[in-house]
């Protein structure tokens, strides 16, 4: 254990104590709220790092009792005990001196595309968006659709929308890529299993202090979105078309009839989008290096399988299998992702070591 950096983190969240109760500080709002933020960032390793000094302490004090034949069982359990409790207490500190992914409190912008399988590849992107809808209900994030583009079936061509909550790009970033499902098409008459193919991107919802983009950089079209027609036709050119010139990134918005609000769920996908564009760019040289490439790995890779005659999912990333595959379409997808999470930590850990 580096002890050094221990302490030193331990001395940080000591300052940081006194500093938020300090009524001249707490009168700065925008400087507490920064100050209370990084207290409860280190909150966990300083709690975690007493508790392996008050271990080490009690291992000393029964070390003196070896001596007393009275007590020198006793000692010697305790000391075994508390040997057992350092050893965990310092593989979960390891775990939290990891660096952290700063995207990883951020909301998310997901982008669902029907790939290869036409209108079958479009009907599951509408099942993946109710699977990922219903595990947002499950665990309390915010829903808000930002586009989408449905067929005359109900699938999804395309579909944009974003999940507010704590933490929620770090538990749903490993969701990038391709899914592939297989299984009897509802448009099927013989019975055949199809195989098809659906696109997730997850991106960090990108703040302005993330990515600056220019008004000179950005082109809007305006035009009328289409529709059903009958009373709710849209007479006025309410949908925007936003082309960021130095990359090419194109995002179209028509789900509002407020031009004003196309405009806004339209800046903010852009801005997720040209952010993942250079951020991805900038970290292609590590990802490169990385021997398990667990977390937000190249998009075209396939990741996961549903298997519908078999009852399974499957993410090819860890090997692991579940059979629960009407409980997972349902939103019940925690173990996968819970078991997504501890692959990456160990693979971090892993090169940490070496």
């Amino acid at each position: 254990m580096n002890k050094e950096k221990l302490n030193s983190i331990l001395q940080r969240f000591q300052t940081l104590e006194k500093q938020i109760a300090d009524p001249d500080v707490i009168a700065d709002t925008a400087n507490w709220s920064k100050l209370c933020k990084e207290h409860t960032s280190l909150s966990p390793i300083a709690e975690k790092y007493g508790e392996l000094c008050r271990a080490e302490k009690d291992i000393e004090a029964a070390r003196e009792l070896l001596s007393d034949p009275d007590v020198r069982d006793l000692a010697e359990e305790e000391i075994n005990e508390k040997r057992k409790e350092i050893e965990r207490l310092e593989s979960e500190l390891k775990i939290l001196l990891l660096p952290k992914d700063p995207n990883d409190d951020k909301n998310v912008i997901i982008e669902i595309r029907g790939g290869a399988g036409g209108e079958e590849a479009a009907l599951f992107g509408a099942d993946l968006m109710r699977m990922y809808k219903m595990y947002a209900d499950r665990v309390g994030y915010r829903w808000e659709d930002m586009s989408m583009n449905v067929t005359e079936l109900g699938g999804v061509k395309e579909a944009v929308f974003m999940l507010s909550g704590d933490g929620v790009f770090g538990r749903l970033k490993y969701e990038s890529g391709v899914h592939r499902v297989q299984r009897v098409p509802e448009t099927e008459t013989q019975g055949r299993i199809h195989t098809s193919t659906v696109t997730v991107a997850v991106l960090p919802e990108a703040e302005d202090v993330n990515v600056e983009i220019l008004d000179k950089d950005v082109k809007i079209d305006t035009y009328r979105s289409g529709g059903a027609g009958g009373q709710h036709i849209n007479k006025t050119d309410s949908a925007v078309r936003m082309t960021h010139l130095p990359t090419g990134i194109v995002v179209c918005c028509e789900d509002e009839r407020s031009q004003m609000k196309n405009r806004d769920k339209a800046m903010k996908v852009l801005k997720a989008r040209v952010y993942d564009y250079y951020n991805s760019i900038a970290e292609k040289e590590y990802s490169d290096k990385r021997k398990s490439q667990v977390g937000t790995g190249d998009r075209s890779e396939r990741i996961r399988t549903y298997n519908f005659p078999q009852g399974r999912v499957t993410d090819h990333r860890i090997g692991l299998s579940l059979f629960n595959i009407e409980d997972f379409m349902n939103g019940d997808i925690s173990e996968m992702l819970d078991a997504l999470k501890i692959a990456d930590i160990t693979a971090k850990l892993s090169e940490a070591e070496e």
